[in-house]
């Protein structure tokens, strides 16, 4: 994830906290939070995998 990014997102909620988010803006925020999820999801499963873990039970 880009730092222009993480910077909006942080913008987006600092302004929800004060002003509030227009319908745009609120859409802009979900939009980002997903990506960023989606970013950290990925790298908990690189450490798991390089970790060994097997997130499968065996039979």
């Amino acid at each position: 994830m880009k730092q222009e990014q993480l910077d909006r997102i942080n913008e987006l909620a600092s302004k929800k906290k004060s002003t509030g988010l227009t319908a745009d803006e609120t859409e802009e925020q979900k939009q980002l939070y997903r990506l960023f999820i989606d970013e950290i999801k990925g790298q908990v499963k690189t450490q798991l995998d390089q970790a060994g873990y097997n997130s499968k039970p065996q039979s």
